[in-house]
């Protein structure tokens, strides 16, 4: 699995519009130069068939989007789901086929881990999709040695979060064949811009195996940080 790097979203701000070609959808842009994108709007709505058919046939063979899961599933459910709801987020996102990625599962503050009930989702969740598969928890209860072994045993990555809400979230976890950075920005989450120096650890630190995304979108600071990145690596 080669090294991919990216946004959320695929925005091209003004800042680095010179970066990218000039012609097509800012999709088709994007595409061109950061090689995946993380698709934040299926946590709150799923699009059509047609238009997952539509991003998929925009981007290059080896272009990935990630998908975050239904607020439904995450939040509302608390990770107890009808199964219906999870056969239909996954029929819903099937026509990007090949330039699916990872899944984003990413859990509430307060949701504490509870064993039962996480190994019955995974349970599920396996029975129905075995490709990658991200958590991103933010609750202490989820960075132990019994969430951690839960996860290896069903290859769940647990992604590395920035800023975190405890120590541990810096770093990733569960399955490592897949490593998976959020950089929200920090210390203004949305908004700051990560430092070249942080960036250049950063470079150092990163496997072929890894997807980073920057989320830090609200003031255009993720797609300059993706492609600073992205020349370093």
């Amino acid at each position: 699995m080669p090294l991919r790097i990216g946004t959320a979203g695929w925005s091209i701000p003004r800042l680095t519009a010179a970066s990218f070609p000039t012609e097509g959808t800012h999709l088709e842009r994007y595409a061109r130069v950061l090689h995946c994108a993380e698709i934040n709007s299926t946590f709150y709505r799923t699009s059509r068939l047609a238009t997952y058919a539509k991003w998929a046939a925009s981007t290059p063979d080896d272009f990935l989007f990630s998908l975050k899961a239904p607020r439904t599933i995450t939040h509302e459910s608390a990770l107890a789901p009808a199964p219906q709801q999870l056969k239909d987020f996954l029929t819903q996102t099937s026509t990007l086929v090949e330039k699916r990625g990872p899944i984003l599962f990413q859990l509430p503050p307060k949701q504490a881990f509870n064993p039962t009930r996480a190994k019955a989702f995974l349970t599920l969740l396996r029975d129905l999709y075995q490709g990658p598969t991200v958590f991103e928890p933010r609750h202490e209860t989820w960075f132990t040695p019994e969430a951690e072994s839960l996860f290896k045993t069903f290859h769940i990555a647990r992604a590395a979060a920035d800023p975190p809400r405890i120590a541990a979230a810096t770093q990733p976890g569960g399955d490592p064949t897949l490593v998976y950075y959020r950089l929200h920005g920090s210390p203004r989450i949305y908004y700051s811009t990560y430092t070249p120096e942080y960036l250049e650890a950063l470079s150092k630190a990163i496997t072929p195996h890894t997807w980073v995304i920057f989320d830090n979108t609200a003031s255009g600071a993720a797609t300059e940080n993706a492609l600073s990145l992205n020349f370093l690596s």
